[in-house]
């Protein structure tokens, strides 16, 4: 039985891999800060309390303990990872750093996205953050041995994670009648995977000696438009779907707190080669595609309305936009 350790293991896609790994028949230890209730903890996993980024707390927590894999969902700088390749050397026969296909050359010289193509992130600090630790993993495989693997997700979402620049302003926007905004032409490429089929791909690597030193892309073949996300979600709303585009600078300068994660990465055609990932885990595939994640997310925000969010300030920044790019409204 393959002794897995999660630490966080409650997020959007960590819960999927939990899950996954039970129905493996893994003995599930998960280690997080134990306050999450979106996701409650499956029957059967042990739970750990602790706070991932304090290293005193999680050596408490772990004490000697040994694992066949630590599943690391939760370290996103490069001291975070050099701290557990000194804390788990000797533990565990592997480590599974989840870093992200934001760090893929962005954006891409060439398509399909392979695990060959180059790392560099010129507009996401978070993107050359994960390089960073990349780096620090790959080098303590080559100097030391260290067991590690990396992972490297796109867009993977659940019935909570809405696709769209405003979220849940952007479903209200359409149920109002309102007019929503699309970067660039909206005919960009995005691949969107569902957590469960990601889960399928994580733990099929997990105790396999040939995933050691290796990094995965894991990401389904399901690479709609934006216009197509935009109008599947409409369409499970019941609503129309009245687009306006405008280009992704504009939209970077009006709203800045979307602009490293629009110009380093959504904003770009982004469609992946798995077959490395399927090599090891033939049974990968794409079974959720985003025409029914998009009514499996309205059907949950629609029973659980305390979710049902709006920006006011995102949604006068949308109204000024559609203004400043078709004054008289929508096409």
């Amino acid at each position: 039985m393959t002794r897995v350790l999660y630490i966080g293991g409650s997020g959007m896609i960590s819960s999927a891999c939990v899950r996954a790994s039970l129905q493996r028949g893994h003995e599930v230890t998960v280690l997080n800060r134990g306050r999450t209730t979106e996701r409650p903890l499956p029957d059967g996993v042990e739970q750990l309390t602790a706070d991932a980024s304090s290293p005193t707390s999680v050596q408490d927590a772990i004490g000697t303990r040994e694992f066949d894999a630590v599943a690391q969902f939760v370290a996103f700088s490069p001291e975070q990872v050099q701290r557990d390749i000194e804390f788990f050397s000797g533990r565990t026969g592997q480590y599974v750093f989840i870093s992200s296909a934001s760090a893929y050359q962005t954006p891409p010289s060439l398509l399909p996205v392979t695990e060959s193509t180059p790392l560099r992130n010129p507009f996401w600090q978070y993107s050359r953050d994960k390089i960073a630790g990349e780096d620090l993993l790959v080098a303590a495989y080559r100097d030391s041995g260290f067991p590690m693997t990396i992972v490297r997700p796109s867009h993977t979402y659940d019935h909570t994670g809405l696709p769209t620049l405003g979220g849940w302003t952007d479903i209200a926007r359409m149920r109002a009648g309102k007019p929503v905004v699309v970067h660039g032409d909206g005919t960009s490429l995005w691949t969107v995977t569902h957590n469960s089929d990601f889960a399928v791909g994580f733990t099929g690597l997990l105790g396999n000696p040939l995933a050691l030193g290796e990094a995965f892309t894991i990401t389904g073949d399901h690479a709609p438009t934006w216009n197509q996300i935009y109008e599947w979600l409409a369409d499970a709303a019941g609503a129309p779907c009245n687009i306006i585009h405008v280009t992704s600078d504009r939209i970077a300068s009006a709203v800045p707190q979307l602009g490293p994660g629009l110009l380093g990465d959504k904003s770009h055609s982004m469609v992946f080669d798995t077959s490395k990932l399927r090599a090891l885990v033939p049974e990968f595939g794409t079974t959720v595609p985003y025409w029914q994640g998009a009514r499996e997310q309205i059907a949950w925000f629609d029973a659980h309305q305390a979710k049902q969010v709006t920006d006011a300030a995102l949604d006068a920044v949308f109204d000024a936009l559609v203004a400043e790019a078709h004054p008289r409204g929508a096409h």
